[in-house]
């Protein structure tokens, strides 16, 4: 299990992470979401050994990293960029990382024996169907596609059986139909293994798809920790509501036990929060079918969204409907409230 512990990062002078914490368990998978300049990348750089904290430790069962160099801590790492070698074909690019496991651990001063170069190569052969992409072996990686690409990238990180595979954002550079499809393939491969992992990344629909766990990083400290539906239904904080681009985050004024008064109407409240008597909160709207509260609102525009109108209204509450409102006609929406510590 990989632990973070308080870790401290500074950047041109300025705070970068702020007492960063969070472990992952064997078999699970993590993902930072943030915006860049989060110091999401910066945090992966840290634990793979290649950067370092101010403050702070990373441990693997149990066992600081601090003196262990990069190449000893076992950790698989897939970019953006691929990170290939363009002079080595298809199957020594896979197998570059697992020749080089062997060699460290090769008492002998002859290189590879036959029986680690026939185990080298049925490993190799695993990866590549794991991947899809059996025959491909003697192909240049400059003759492939940048899918093709990554999906080499990924079978090099796996074949040597690391302990960690992190994965800092390493779909950016894709379309979004190959990115969806390479993404379920990450997903099925880390749960097959059981290989812990770390995944970096900005875009919401790849964190939501792969994690199992997703931590917000916002001002370097994460605003929010848990399952997705958990995250989704509830962010918690203004911060987090807004990053998931949850929309209708507005201020209110505590007037009740259950009450409180926005400038759009007066809505219940069920809080675990202390508030005390006209007190100002950060409130997320949801719109539900079973709400509590039900609002008019004035339709400003409205933008077809896949298979549903978004409907922005003269109040700057934005909401969804499944046939398009007129500009200018008085809606009426059921909506939940949740407040935002």
């Amino acid at each position: 299990m990989l632990e973070v512990r308080n870790i401290v990062k500074a950047y041109e002078g300025k705070p970068l992470l702020r007492g960063i914490s969070f472990s992952v368990a064997q078999g699970e998978t993590i993902c930072l979401l943030g915006a860049s300049g989060s110091g999401k990348s910066t945090l992966l750089r840290m634990i793979a050994g290649l950067e370092f904290p101010e403050s702070g430790q990373f441990l693997f069962n149990q066992i600081d990293l601090a003196q262990t160099p990069p190449h000893l801590r076992d950790f698989g790492l897939v970019f953006q960029d691929y990170g290939l070698f363009p002079h080595l074909n298809i199957f020594d690019n896979v197998a570059f990382g697992l020749k080089m496991k062997i060699l460290e651990s090769n008492s002998s001063l002859f290189g590879i024996s036959r029986q680690q170069s026939v185990g080298l190569q049925s490993r190799v052969a695993e990866m590549l169907e794991q991947v899809n992409l059996q025959g491909f072996e003697k192909r240049k990686v400059t003759d492939i596609s940048g899918g093709e690409q990554q999906r080499v990238a990924l079978a090099r990180a796996l074949a040597p059986s690391p302990r960690l595979m992190m994965f800092d954002e390493p779909l950016g550079a894709l379309d979004k139909s190959l990115k969806e499809d390479l993404l379920n393939q990450i997903r099925a491969i880390l749960h097959k293994t059981k290989i812990p992992a770390i995944y970096v990344t900005h875009d919401q629909d790849e964190a939501f798809t792969v994690a199992d766990r997703i931590l917000l990083l916002h001002d370097g400290e994460i605003v929010r920790d848990g399952a997705p539906d958990e995250v989704w239904n509830s962010p918690n904080s203004v911060h987090a509501a807004r990053m998931l681009g949850m929309g209708n985050v507005i201020e209110g004024v505590f007037a009740s036990v259950h009450k409180v008064k926005a400038e759009v109407g007066i809505f219940t409240l069920n809080c675990k929060h202390k508030h005390s008597m006209g007190e100002s909160i950060s409130l997320l709207l949801k719109q539900s079918e079973d709400g509590d509260d039900e609002i008019q609102l004035k339709v400003e525009d409205v933008l077809f969204d896949r298979d549903q109108f978004q409907v922005k209204t003269g109040s700057g509450l934005v909401i969804h409907m499944k046939n398009a409102p007129k500009v200018g006609e008085i809606v009426k929406v059921k909506i939940k409230v949740e407040c935002l510590a």
